[in-house]
């Protein structure tokens, strides 16, 4: 690996031998907090399928202050471990020392991406996905279209019944499988920027609509804004607003993330808000964190951390605020799955289980080992497959028998539950905990659409 760009970091005083070249290197006093307890290790779902101590928090937490000492270079004995990890944080949770394993494995990333950027499948996906696609609201509306436009025109079930899927490899053909018809157009330049509340005025709130959420999950955007609406807040939707940077930050693209966060930093700070509404926990978890990723910038430093003051998970707002009780009845059973960026990095967890509770009809079951991840983890399932794969049948086989619904809060984990639907034969719709209370505050007449359709089953080819 190149070595040609040399940026010397205070962190070079500590270690004068640091193979850590350029800037925002992982931070000592974060490794140096972990005593290798072994805490961490039955929390982490990449050394509870390997069982390999490299591929454990503490054993990332080892390889990464010896690169910081000289003692390890920028390597691939390096690399797979640290690009293995899940950034589930479920160690965070986990260590008693509190070491933010999830930092250290995301700048450690942001070295390996300077020193070796990002070549085969994973350079593919960096160029088109991360750089040439999530960045634009524009080319993000046109996959929208575009994807509309196959399962409604007849390609779809050409591609299908002419057998054309079977030339991608198997975990592909379950993702179009998978996918949800994309009945709504995307919510960002659509909708009114300035939406009013129904009755009295409490919040004035701004919400982030992210990239792959509106592009695919439209529906759920609609969603989150109605119930917003029905709890008294007036809901600005800045057409100014960009992707949130948390697959460049899970990537090493760090200089595509700083871009981005300054871009929203800017649109949601010109004026005055309440809160910035999130629906999606990767995209919340990344925002609370721009105070850490624009540390070093003079200009935006102060900024990052006031914006970051005020993001918020949809749950947690409408719990904070004290929700308004729908007065629909639905009569459902649904297990709740929480997604990693939600329960690990934000600490959310009875909030949105409060609010499914508050609506009359809805039956809770619980779901064995909730909080470990599912695979997901961003473009996980597309650069590790394999391991996904394992995490996600192992996620399939404890889900509840009964249940009409696995509900969560994050696209990511949707998506991924929905391809262990088609893998699995099951029946179980995968729904977001805003769409359960919009159906509620429907039901009341309030609002008037359909109800969220069953999910279908198909077999993979």
């Amino acid at each position: 690996m190149s070595n040609d760009s040399k940026t010397i970091t205070p962190e070079k005083i500590l270690f004068p031998k640091s193979n850590y070249l350029w800037e925002d290197s992982p931070d000592p006093a974060k490794f140096s907090e972990c005593v290798h307890c072994g805490m961490c290790l039955e929390a982490c779902p990449t050394y509870q399928q390997t069982g390999l101590e490299a591929h454990s928090p503490r054993g990332r937490v080892y390889l990464i202050k010896s690169v910081a000492e000289g003692k390890l270079q920028l390597n691939d004995f390096f690399a797979d471990p640290v690009n293995t990890c899940l950034d589930c944080r479920a160690c965070e949770t986990a260590c008693p020392s509190g070491v933010q394993v999830g930092a250290l494995v995301e700048e450690a990333r942001g070295q390996l991406y300077k020193a070796d950027p990002p070549s085969g499948l994973s350079g593919f996906i960096n160029k088109l996905f991360l750089r040439g696609l999530f960045p634009y609201a524009s080319r993000m509306r046109m996959l929208s279209f575009l994807t509309r436009s196959y399962q409604r025109s007849g390609l779809r079930y050409l591609a299908r019944r002419t057998g054309l899927l079977r030339i991608l490899p198997k975990h592909l053909q379950e993702m179009e499988r998978a996918l949800p018809d994309l009945k709504a157009k995307p919510v960002l330049g659509r909708i009114d920027e300035l939406l009013a509340p129904f009755g009295t005025k409490r919040a004035r709130v701004a919400m982030l609509t992210g990239c792959v959420m509106d592009a695919v999950f439209a529906d759920i955007n609609e969603a989150t804004i109605n119930v917003l609406r029905h709890n008294g807040c007036e809901v600005w939707v800045p057409r100014n607003q960009s992707c949130c940077g948390a697959l460049h930050v899970h990537a090493g693209d760090r200089d595509m993330a700083k871009q981005l966060a300054k871009q929203n930093i800017d649109t949601f700070l010109s004026e005055e808000i309440d809160a910035v509404i999130i629906n999606a926990a990767g995209c919340g978890s990344t925002l609370k964190e721009y105070g850490e990723l624009l540390k070093s910038d003079p200009e935006y430093a102060g900024k990052a951390h006031l914006f970051a003051e005020k993001t918020i998970d949809v749950s947690s707002f409408l719990d904070k605020l004290g929700l308004i009780p729908p007065k629909g009845e639905l009569d459902v059973t649904i297990t709740y799955h929480d997604a990693c960026h939600l329960a690990h990095a934000q600490g959310i967890r009875v909030e949105p289980r409060r609010l499914l509770e508050s609506v009359s009809g809805i039956k809770l079951v619980p779901l064995p080992d909730s909080d470990r991840c599912c695979g997901s983890a961003g473009i996980y399932n597309l650069t590790h497959p394999e391991m996904a794969g394992e995490l996600l049948d192992r996620k399939m086989g404890d889900l509840p028998s009964g249940c009409d619904a696995v509900v969560m809060g994050n696209p990511g984990c949707m998506m991924q539950f929905m391809v262990g639907v088609v893998r699995h034969d099951r029946s179980e719709q995968i729904l977001h905990t805003v769409q359960l209370l919009d159906w509620a505050y429907r039901e009341q007449g309030d609002m008037l659409s359909k109800k969220p359709e069953k999910a279908r089953r198909s077999e993979v080819s």
